[in-house]
Formats: structure tokens, sequence, C-alpha cells
């Protein structure tokens, strides 16, 4: 069975980066990145394998929501200098490079719901949390920095909702690290109850009546920006990448 292991660059290589006390000195960050790249494969033993990177257009979502992201510490100059030297040195070693045009979670998404539809099983690395959506048996996250599974269970009992909730519950909550507004006023012990109540947002709105007068109103005037949240914080599982798995095939070991 195809096992691919999927990594989200610059999750792993910001936060690796980040530990370092002279923003500007990058000296080493190369050969670091391989070696965790390295101990990623020696533990998963994986017959494929990629770094995707976030690319430099403007996202869907920021086109959807202006103040997506807004806020966020760009990346240092001296990361964005050293990038090209990593993605040379583990491209040396086997772990080829897939460049999104925008945000690379998209694009891990697709190639791992893509494969766990055809009978593979898809690991992927990464802490943001906007991947506890894809809850197909044969796709799994890791946490490098932990060094262990962050699993579905584990994400149900954090939020207090049940894993077909994840999306309702965000568009509710929002998301601050990204900027997603969710509801004035709503935030994730609120979230949790309505939906532990409404089982979906689409329920929930068609119960407002049952609500007291308050908490209905917030609801009402947020109504727009559950809708929008929502699809802010969908994954995109169906891009069209003009990718073949063969590309990111590991050598066999002899």
């Amino acid at each position: 069975m195809n096992k691919f292991l999927i990594i989200d660059g610059l999750n792993i290589v910001r936060r690796m980066h980040a530990a370092q006390p002279n923003e500007q000195d990058t000296t080493g960050l190369d050969t670091r990145v391989l070696s965790a790249c390295q101990k990623l494969l020696k533990f998963h033993q994986p017959t494929h394998a990629a770094i995707v990177w976030d690319g430099d257009a403007v996202s869907w979502r920021k086109k959807l929501y202006e103040d997506y992201k807004k806020g966020r510490k760009p990346m240092p100059q001296a990361l964005s200098t050293a990038l090209p030297q990593i993605k040379a040195l583990l491209d040396e070693h086997h772990l080829k490079s897939i460049e999104a045009e925008a945000e690379a979670d998209d694009v891990i998404a697709t190639l791992a719901t893509k494969l766990a539809n055809t009978a593979g099983e898809a690991v992927i690395v990464s802490t943001d949390k906007g991947f506890t959506q894809l809850l197909h048996p044969s796709i799994s996250r890791w946490d490098y920095f932990n060094q262990c599974p962050i699993t579905i269970e584990e994400q149900e009992n954090k939020l207090s909702v049940h894993r077909s909730q994840f999306i309702d519950y965000l568009a509710l909550a929002g998301d601050s690290g990204n900027k997603i507004p969710g509801i004035n006023g709503i935030g994730p012990k609120s979230a949790a109850q309505l939906l532990k109540t409404f089982s979906s947002l689409s329920a929930l709105y068609k119960s407002l009546h049952t609500l007291g007068a308050k908490q209905a109103k917030k609801l009402e005037e947020g109504r727009d920006m559950a809708r929008l949240s929502y699809k802010l914080v969908q994954l995109q599982t169906q891009l069209p990448l003009r990718l073949h798995l063969s590309q990111f095939r590991l050598p066999t070991k002899a």
C-alpha cells in the first residue's frame, strides 16, 4: 500500500527558525530541517514523501475576506533568503518540494484526500488545526515538535464538539490565529454548547426562536459572518494539481 508523508513546509521551518535567538541567523537551518525530515522518514517509513510550501499569490480566502490573516508577522527576510538552499538540500536527499500557488493547506488537503480515496494512506506533518476537518480514516496527522500523533479524538475532547461539527464550530467561534471572524460575542464555550444542543449550524439557525432574546440577536446579527467564516475554514480537496504520485516515490532501500 502507498503511504504518503506530506510535510507542511513553513509550519515546521518557521517554528525551527523562531527557536533561534537571532532572527537574522539561519546558519545550519538547512541541515536541521533535513535532519528533522529524515527522522520523520525513518519513523513513518513512507513509500512517498513531499514537502509543500506556501506561494506568494493572494489566496482565494484573502480575496473573499480582506482581513484574513491580517496582522500575522511576515516571514523574516533572512528565512525567506534561506529557503532556496533548504529546498535544494532536501531535494538532494530525495525529498521533493511542491510549490503551492498561494496557501499550502489546500494542496496538502487535496494530496491527502486523493490518496486516501484510492486505498492509500496519508500522514500530514503539521500542527495547523485546520486539517482536523479531514476525517478520512486513512488520513492521519503528526506533530513533529511533540513527536506524537494529533488524533481526531484529542481534537473532539479539546473543542468539546463531535468531529462532524469542526467546521460549524469554527464558523461560530472563529479562529483568532487566521483572523477568521466567527460571530461577535460567541466564544469557544458558547459555540460548543450551541452545537451540543442543535447539532449543526443549519439546525441552529432554524431554531433561533427557541433561544433567549439576547443570544438569538447575536446569532441573527452574525449570520453573514458565520456563513463567511464557514467558507473560509473549509479546505479545498479537489484542486487540479497536475502531479503524479510517482514523482514523490522514495528510493527503495537495498
